[in-house]
């Protein structure tokens, strides 16, 4: 198959990278995440754990990484064709081909909370990192649903059952399984054979209602993506500056203890 070119500059910054490919909402989380990325050494071989179309990784990575391991036949025949992977599995990573102790580094970007029996996936992945191997993961917190936009104007209405089926609802369309605290992710995590070292809250509030906002705006990507397999028609600065200018104070924000993400970085053990 033909490898996928890039359409954007490597000389743009990370934000501007991504509005360049994928919807404004996603390509601002995928931004923010991704800065979290310069803070590990990353040690060979690494394990992406959910790599989707590679998307991330190709916008992340200035390299090549070894293996990738996803369900969806779609979006790993896309990310094959990026070329940004060594190996690519199709399967589910409660069960992946490789050895014990085998990956330096592995990463699950915003990937868990789609997974229903995650504590199986996180085992795994145990099983194949090598001993004092980090494993960064990205998931919505329980501020997720507690801080929608579209919930808190019904609760200022007085109308809260709609608030609490809003939130059901905005969570079946982000197809969110597990919305849940830092602590449960920690148990989880050691249950796995892991050590927290580090984790944060990461994206606002006002972050957060940006990208609920823009999962509306996001509509008319999603029928581009289904008829050409792009999400941008036209990619270029002139074409994105106004969507740049409204989303880029939420990409500065510093990282504080009100936000709506969590970012695990955890040492197997």
């Amino acid at each position: 198959m033909r490898p996928i070119p890039p359409i954007y500059d490597h000389n743009d910054d990370p934000l501007k990278r991504r509005l360049k490919s994928i919807p404004a909402f996603r390509a601002l989380l995928r931004a923010v995440e991704a800065r979290f990325y310069d803070e590990i050494e990353w040690t060979d071989p690494i394990l992406d754990v959910g790599c989707g179309d590679g998307h991330f990784v190709q916008m992340t990575f200035d390299h090549s990484i070894t293996a990738g391991i996803d369900p969806w036949w779609r979006p790993i025949n896309k990310a094959y064709r990026t070329k940004q992977y060594d190996h690519l599995v199709f399967g589910v990573a409660n069960k992946m081909p490789f050895p014990d102790d085998y990956f330096g580094s592995a990463f699950s970007n915003s990937v868990l909370e789609h997974i229903p029996d995650v504590q199986a996936v996180l085992n795994e992945t145990g099983r194949v990192m090598k001993q004092d191997g980090r494993f960064l993961i990205t998931v919505p917190s329980q501020r997720f649903t507690q801080n929608l936009g579209g919930a808190a104007i019904f609760e200022k209405l007085k109308l809260n059952s709609a608030a609490d089926r809003y939130r059901v609802a905005f969570n079946k369309i982000a197809r969110h399984i597990h919305t849940d605290p830092p602590e449960v992710w920690i148990k989880r995590l050691n249950k796995a054979g892991f050590e927290v070292e580090r984790w944060q809250y990461y994206f606002s509030t006002e972050a957060l209602r940006a990208l609920e906002i823009g999962h509306v705006q996001g509509l008319p990507s999603a029928i581009l993506h289904g008829l050409t397999g792009k999400w941008i028609a036209a990619p270029w600065d002139s074409n994105l500056k106004w969507t740049e200018k409204w989303v880029r104070p939420f990409y500065e924000e510093d990282p504080d203890d009100d936000g709506t993400y969590l970012l695990f970085i955890a040492r197997k053990t």
